[in-house]
């Protein structure tokens, strides 16, 4: 599937594509529990993840971060439907119409996020969840429970042809599911519960261990498949933990697991950009669990500090590259939206350096990417807005990019308060169907 965007003009601009033809390309090679006793709870229960202690400065510069990244996902939504968009200009006034049911999982559990940080009022927040759960259950279209993956912000309507997605339906999914387990809440807990269970996990599996990325009413099924290591294992993971629709345990074995060398650290990774190591690893915590086949923890952890030597040694092409800037996964570029990163190098690498690279592996690489973190902030103010950093730009062209894409701000946020609190893996994972999902992949801890 090809993406479009809409130009100023309300034309379409063919020159921005999604995540998703690279996938093809790849595949082919009532309240509830009082207020007051919610907050207590989750006093009691708060811990910091497994890491380095971080400073006053760390705490002050990942709450600034955290607070204004939310507000992307909170403003630039329309109240009436909870959907969020896609992206928006943060530069001059949005009039973007499409939403993304990925975006809009990221925003449901930034808003989980943002009520425990007190950026907004648990009243606030509690009628925006209900309002997008009501949405999606009573009148955003569906197909055997999936969704598809861009809607109209205001209506709901399915728009470009979109595919009903496996994976952005996998990553709404995840958000529901932590606002059920936050909020304690009688209606979301109901409207959560019917959303999931509503997915036919069955019908999309069709008698097969590989599961298609999509569906169309036009022509079926795509030809691709979540074959190889990526961002995948949400999907599968929440299948096999379907209460209703469950997923046969033999599909985690499936898909291939390839092992990759670089620099003598081994990982295993697919001819990806970085992203592919980030998005399951924001809500299931994999910390000190292993399958039969790996610590997917530390392998992201691994694919990381390679990425970063990977970027370093580009130094020599592009003299910006370093230890206090470095990061490239798909994103927006001069030329358009691009998937790229490495190793081995992929895409029309130009010195681009995109904030949700290091952002979204915060947990796996702390000192690291904080420092590019801090560092894109402290010298390229125009790299940052009011909501953050913007997706990509380049120091070497003087090219900065007037746009946010939704799911690289929500991998920031999610995993800034994974770091900070492991708030997301420990929410997320009290919820019966991940723990289900998990035990029939076979992890265990150690």
């Amino acid at each position: 599937m090809q993406m479009v965007r809409l130009n100023m003009d309300g034309s379409k601009d063919h020159s921005f594509h999604s995540r998703r033809k690279f996938l093809q390309q790849l595949a082919a090679l009532s309240l509830g529990p009082s207020l007051v006793y919610r907050r207590a709870l989750a006093a009691t229960e708060e811990q910091k993840p497994d890491g380095p202690v971080l400073t006053q400065e760390d705490e002050a510069f990942l709450d600034d971060l955290e607070h204004k990244t939310f507000l992307y996902f909170w403003e630039q939504a329309n109240p009436q439907t909870g959907l969020i968009k896609d992206r928006c200009n943060v530069r001059v006034p949005d009039t973007y119409a499409a939403a993304s049911i990925a975006s809009t999982g990221f925003g449901l559990t930034g808003i989980c996020i943002a009520e425990k940080r007190g950026f907004i009022s648990y009243q606030d927040a509690r009628l925006r969840v209900i309002t997008t759960l009501d949405f999606l259950w009573k009148k955003l279209p569906t197909h055997r429970g999936f969704f598809f993956h861009f809607a109209n912000i205001n209506t709901g309507e399915r728009i470009w042809d979109s595919e009903v997605s496996s994976i952005d339906t996998a990553i709404l999914i995840c958000g529901i599911l932590t606002c059920r387990q936050y909020f304690h809440d009688r209606d979301i807990m109901q409207l959560a519960r019917a959303i999931f269970d509503r997915v036919d996990w069955t019908w999309l599996s069709e008698d097969v261990s590989l599961l298609p990325m999509g569906w169309t009413p036009e022509s079926g099924f795509l030809s691709s498949k979540w074959e190889y290591y990526s961002e995948l294992m949400m999907i599968y993971l929440l299948g096999m933990g379907s209460a209703t629709h469950p997923l046969p345990a033999g599909v985690w074995d499936a898909w291939k697991r390839i092992t990759f060398e670089y620099d003598g650290l081994r990982y295993i990774g697919s001819f990806a950009p970085l992203f592919v190591h980030q998005y399951s690893q924001a809500w299931f915590d994999f910390r000190h669990k292993r399958d039969k086949y790996a610590d997917y923890f530390q392998n992201s952890a691994t694919a990381t500090e390679v990425h970063r030597r990977f970027c370093i040694e580009l130094h020599k092409y592009y003299s910006d590259y370093s230890e206090d800037l470095w990061g490239i996964t798909a994103s927006d570029s001069e030329k358009g939206y691009v998937v790229w990163g490495g190793p081995p190098a992929m895409g029309p690498i130009d010195g681009t350096v995109v904030p949700a690279a290091a952002g979204g592996s915060l947990p796996f690489l702390p000192d690291a990417t904080m420092r590019v973190l801090k560092n894109i902030k402290n010298r390229y103010p125009q790299a940052w807005s009011r909501y953050g950093f913007v997706d990509a730009f380049n120091p070497l062209k003087n090219w900065y990019d007037t746009d946010l894409v939704g799911i690289d701000a929500g991998i920031i946020l999610l995993m800034a308060e994974n770091l900070r609190t492991g708030f997301v893996w420990k929410t997320f994972m009290k919820n019966p169907e991940a723990q289900r999902g998990m035990e029939k992949a076979g992890f265990k801890n150690y």
